[in-house]
C-alpha cells in the first residue's frame, strides 16, 4: 500500500519521540549475532542495533522495502531481502536474535510467523519483541468493532491480535506490558523475549 508506506514515519512520529524509540532502542539494541528483523518496515529500528551485528532486515511489501533499502545504505551490516515473516529464507537454527517491532499485527498468518521464528532461531537464541496486542478489557470489543476498517487502512494491521498465546506453543516469554499515550485501540504494548526450550 504506497499511500500507507509514505506516511508510516510520519505517523510514527509523535510516538517515537516520546516512547517508541526508546522502546526500539531496548529491542534492537540487544541484539547480537546473526539478527533477523520481522518486517521491517521503513527501517526504523536501524538505527538501534550494535555495529557487530549482522542484520537480515525482511519485508515483503515492495513500498516499504524500497524505504528501507535507502535507509539501510547508511548502515553496514544490514542485508535487506524481500520475505514475509512466514517464509524466512534462512536455514533452521542460523540465527542468533530475531526481532519484531509492531510487524505481528500485520501478518497473514500469525501461527505460521511464529513457527518460522523458532524454526531459525539457535538453540540459546532470543526473539525479542514489542507489540500492540489484544486487550482483555473495555478496549476489546473496540479492537474487534474497528478491525475491518483499521485493517485496509493500516497495511493489514489488525488490532485484536494475541502473539504471545502463539509463543507460548514454544516457550514461555518474559513480557512486561505498556500504556503508552497512544488511541486507547492501540494498546496495551507489549515488551518481551523468548527463547527456545
Amino acid at each position: 500500500m504506497a499511500w500507507f508506506a509514505s506516511c508510516y514515519d510520519t505517523l510514527l512520529s509523535t510516538a517515537e519521540s516520546r516512547w517508541l524509540g526508546a522502546l526500539r532502542q531496548e529491542v534492537a539494541g540487544a541484539a547480537r549475532g546473526v539478527v533477523v528483523e520481522l518486517g521491517a518496515g521503513t527501517g526504523a529500528n536501524l538505527r538501534w542495533y550494535p555495529a557487530a551485528a549482522t542484520v537480515h532486515a525482511t519485508e515483503p511489501d515492495a513500498d516499504m522495502r524500497r524505504r528501507l533499502v535507502a535507509r539501510a545504505v547508511d548502515h553496514p551490516g544490514v542485508t535487506v531481502h524481500a520475505a514475509s515473516a512466514e517464509a524466512l529464507p534462512f536455514a533452521s537454527g542460523s540465527v542468533d536474535t530475531v526481532v519484531a517491532t509492531l510487524v505481528l499485527c500485520s501478518v497473514v498468518d500469525l501461527d505460521r510467523a511464529v513457527d518460522e521464528v523458532f524454526r531459525v532461531l539457535r538453540p540459546g537464541g532470543t526473539f525479542r519483541f514489542v507489540e500492540h496486542v489484544a486487550s482483555a478489557g473495555w478496549r476489546g470489543p473496540l479492537q474487534r468493532g474497528l478491525d475491518p476498517v483499521w485493517c485496509r487502512l493500516a497495511g493489514g494491521c489488525r488490532l485484536h491480535r494475541d502473539p504471545v498465546t502463539s509463543i507460548r506453543r514454544y516457550t514461555e516469554p518474559t513480557v512486561r506490558t505498556s500504556w503508552p499515550a497512544m488511541p486507547p485501540f492501540l494498546q496495551p504494548v507489549v515488551i518481551g523475549d523468548a527463547t527456545p526450550r
